[in-house]
């Protein structure tokens, strides 16, 4: 006999998820959860989002972290509301944490909320936390052969950012490569290219999201 012992946890998560989903949608609030490793630039491209997107939307994040409230406070310099988890050790964001920090945010004054998962390629893919969206970013310095290791996080992805794009030239990183192996695990993704601390390529990346923020009303 075979025990999946995840199933009753999952399923746990994923009844709660479906009642934070139900609350942000009778609130009209967009989603999307950012995925990523640490380092790979998750809270600058969450900066460089709200900067193209604030005149057009309001916004406010959610951050996960392990300890520390550093990209929180990161967020509410630029005058956007944020709330912080630390999971003391836990590798991911679970729908549970999500519905408390929901309480902490005036969702009838939000358009669009941005989580931060924890630095992690695996543990997140698991978790539905009631997003409309999940998207993976990966950095160039990261290696081009991370689709290969880490399907899953690609396969799932409404899109895929690669940040750090200007240190393309420094790094030994196979864009064709990544492009098709991306392409084999989810056709439908799009790619965006960005440098998030210079805001290249930030444009596209924000009318994507805006557009669904704008189909999902």
């Amino acid at each position: 006999m075979e025990l999946d012992l995840s199933r009753p946890i999952l399923e746990k998560n994923d009844a709660l998820a479906a009642e934070n989903r139900a609350r942000l949608a009778a609130a009209g609030v967009y989603v999307v959860d950012l995925m990523a490793s640490p380092g790979a630039g998750k809270t600058s491209t969450i900066l460089a989002t709200i900067a193209a997107l604030r005149d057009r939307y309001r916004i406010a994040v959610i951050e996960g972290d392990i300890a520390s409230k550093v990209d929180a406070e990161k967020v509410k310099a630029h005058g956007i509301p944020a709330v912080q988890i630390n999971t003391g050790g836990a590798c991911h964001l679970e729908s549970r944490m999500i519905s408390r920090a929901l309480d902490a945010l005036p969702l009838d004054d939000l358009d669009l909320i941005i989580i931060e998962n924890v630095g992690n390629l695996v543990c997140p893919t698991e978790f539905d936390l009631g997003e409309n969206a999940k998207v993976m970013i990966l950095s160039v310095p990261e290696g081009d052969d991370k689709p290969l290791k880490y399907p899953r996080i690609f396969a799932i992805s409404q899109a895929v950012i690669l940040n750090k794009y200007d240190t393309l030239s420094v790094f030994d990183f196979d864009e064709r490569a990544f492009r098709s192996a991306v392409a084999k695990l989810n056709g439908a993704a799009p790619i965006f290219t960005i440098a998030a601390t210079k805001g290249d390529g930030v444009d596209a990346w924000a009318e994507w999201l805006g557009a669904r923020i704008e189909a999902a009303r």
